[in-house]
Order: structure tokens, then sequence, then C-alpha cells
């Protein structure tokens, strides 16, 4: 894919006409779900409070395109070619003075693609896919920001994809919150998606037959790049008209659809707790009944229940306050144009900045101690120590007592 069109408009990509007025009048772009690094990249430049002195720096950012670079040769079977990237930036590093100061552990990057596209197994069995990046000692050091992150690692953090909008002020914002507020949603659910013949332990097909044969359902299949599922006009239209976007596993735990939904006040439906609830935490509430469903994967899979059932038992009371806790999520879940700056409100790349110099202070604190708190648990564990605070049994722990790989999402 030719990503030159992409990275217009510092990454938003070309601007989206408003011929149906599923948009508002501003801030809507063509924007690339890959394109995150770019964004993040440009939004730092504006960040208010960067110094040219490393010495008094609260932590350092690593301008590198991490996910552009292996987009590459994603699909070049010589692994050192797919490598060669990372190796390059980790040697750079390891030579600066301000590499030494913490050894890396104040440093931050952000790569727009999900951390499997650099988790690049040593086990001869499994997959030969993406680079090794986030295996190496130094980026171990480092805090990654991936639009998807791995449960059983410490030293990636999952922050939202783009969506479309990208609003230039505060007023933009507010605009669309209530345009979604008063929004007519004639279905129950709808599901933009395509089934996962190759995946034994996908839902993907299950969902598909259930939102065909409900009434209240609209289905937009993506079996191909010619279809509606390409259409950020159809896909928004659809979740605006829907109360529940259904949410499961694609090709790996996440999905941009996810954000998209709910930038359309369209309440989400999980499948799998490493959809969401483990990913964002910087950015999603910690009660995810508050703005979610969540209905086991393994219940669908079953056949076990019937999502239509499950939904329409949910109290119009209680859809209404989902629906609200979703609006109000709306400005942390997005990107505002880097060219411009909001007034009162925090997006996205500002909770994620946060996050990170929260994350930096206390590896400093540890480290100035003599501890590192960071690796003081079974890094397996990664998922439940962020979730919970403590590694006591948690009826989650089925979903993520296998491991990752091409073919499967879990044991349970």
């Amino acid at each position: 894919m030719d990503m030159c069109e992409y990275v217009r408009n510092s990454g938003l990509g070309p601007r989206l006409p408003n011929s149906d007025r599923v948009f508002s009048e501003h801030g809507w772009f063509a924007t690339n779900q890959f394109l995150l690094e770019v964004i993040f990249h440009n939004r730092m430049k504006q960040y208010d409070c960067l110094t040219n002195d490393s010495s008094i720096a609260s932590a350092i950012f690593v301008p590198f395109y991490t996910g552009l670079d292996v987009a590459r040769h994603l699909w070049n079977t010589d692994s050192d070619v797919r490598d060669s990237g990372g190796f390059e930036l980790v040697r750079l590093l390891k030579r600066k003075p301000e590499w030494k100061r913490w050894w890396g552990r104040d440093h931050f990057f952000a790569a727009g693609r999900i951390t499997w596209d650099f988790r690049r197994s040593a086990n001869k069995n499994d997959p030969d896919w993406g680079t090794k990046f986030l295996y190496l000692p130094e980026s171990k050091n480092m805090t990654g920001l991936v639009i998807e992150s791995s449960p059983w690692n410490s030293n990636d953090f999952g922050i939202p994809y783009p969506t479309y909008f990208h609003p230039a002020n505060d007023a933009e914002i507010f605009q669309w919150q209530n345009k979604m507020r008063k929004q007519k949603r004639r279905n129950l659910f709808s599901f933009a998606g395509a089934p996962r013949p190759d995946r034994p332990d996908s839902i993907r097909n299950q969902l598909i037959n259930q939102c065909e044969s409900a009434k209240k359902c609209m289905l937009i299949h993506c079996n191909n790049w010619k279809n509606k599922c390409h259409k950020p006009a159809e896909l928004m239209k659809m979740f605006q008209s829907s109360v529940f976007c259904l949410q499961p596993p694609g090709d790996s735990y996440t999905r941009r659809s996810t954000f998209d939904s709910i930038l359309a006040g369209c309440i989400p439906v999980f499948f799998h707790p490493g959809s969401a609830y483990i990913q964002y935490l910087w950015h999603f509430p910690r009660e995810f009944t508050k703005y979610s469903v969540f209905i086991p994967m393994y219940e669908v899979r079953n056949g076990k229940v019937s999502i239509q059932k499950v939904l329409e038992n949910i109290s119009s009371q209680r859809v209404e306050k989902m629906r609200e806790e979703i609006i109000n999520l709306i400005p942390k879940i997005i990107y505002a144009d880097p060219r411009c700056k909001l007034e009162t409100l925090e997006d996205a790349f500002d909770v994620t900045v946060k996050g990170v110099l929260e994350r930096v202070r206390r590896i400093k604190d540890d480290m100035r101690k003599g501890r590192d708190d960071s690796f003081g648990y079974d890094e397996r564990q990664s998922w439940k120590y962020r979730w919970l605070g403590k590694l006591k049994e948690h009826e989650w722990d089925p979903y993520f007592s296998g491991s990752f790989d091409s073919r499967n999402f879990t044991n349970f």
C-alpha cells in the first residue's frame, strides 16, 4: 500500500467529504489505522513542556517510526532485513549520554501497529512474522506505546487506534458529542467484519449467523476491499444507527472498530478481556460494565447464548447511562489535529503522555532506592498486575493461560 496519501495533514490523511451528512462539518479525515506514530510525533512537536536539555527532562521521546519501518518488510522472508531498522536504532541510542543516565528506562516511543508485529519468537515452531524489536534488551528498558499490547510482557502499553475524527478545538468535540446524544438508533446491534475460517477458535462465524437471523441487527460484510467496510461514511452511519456494536477478536485481540463505534456513541460488546479491558488502562474506566457489555466468547462458540436476548434484557435506563459514559469518553479516545490545540479537554495523546510520565517517575524512584519494581513479578502475569495490582487468582486467568500466535487467542 502506498502510504504517501495518508501522511498528508500531519498524518491524518486526506479530508473526508460530508456529502451524506454523517460527519460534522470539520475535523474528519481518511486516517489510516497504522499512522499512529506519525500523528503522535506531530502532536509531540506541539507539546507545551518540551526541553532541549535532556538533563532536566522527565522523559525522552524517541521519534522512530517503528511501525512504518517494519511495514516495508513484513512479507520479506529475510528476518535480518526485517530486524535491521530496530538494531540500528538501539545502536544509536546506546551511544547517547542520555541513555546511560537511566539506561533507557526514561525513554518511550510510539509504534503504530500491534505488539505481535514486533515480537517474532525465537521458537522455530512459531510463525516467522515481524521483527523481534520488542524483545531486544534495550527495547525492554523503554516504554513502548502500541495500538495493542501484550498481556504477557511489561514493556508495552496499549493506546487507542486513530479514528477518523481529529478536532481542532473543544467546540468541535462538544458539537459532535451533542449530535451523538440526539442520534436515532434503529438497530439493537450491529457488526462490521469478516469470518476467520482459518481460526478454529474464532467466533465470527457465529456472530455473523446470529446477526443475519436477527431482525434488529445490521451487518456489513468485510470480505473484500470494494465493500462498505472500507468506506468511513458507511461504517459511521451503521454505528450511529446502532445501540450496541459487536467487537470480537479478529486477526488479534483488538480492533480499530472499537474506537470508531465509541466515537459514534455505540456501546461496545466485547467477548475477550484482551480486546479492551486489559489494554487501554489509561483511557478506559476500570469498571468496564459502566461503558460496555461482556459476553464470554466460549458461550458464543458453544451456542449457549443469544446475543439479541442478552442485549434486549438490558434496561433502557442502563442503556442511557452506558451511552452517556461512552460519549463522555470520546475526548480521551481521539487524537486532536496536531496543528491545533484543545483548550480545556484532554485527548488520547494527553492521557497517554500523563501515563508515561507517571510510569517513568515510579521507575526512577525505584531505581534510586535500589530496586526495580517493574520486574518484581512473573512477567507473564503482566496483564493481571496492571489490572489488579496483585497476582491473585482471577476469573480471566483461562483467557491468558496460553500464548498468542497466528492460530489461537486462548486455550479457554
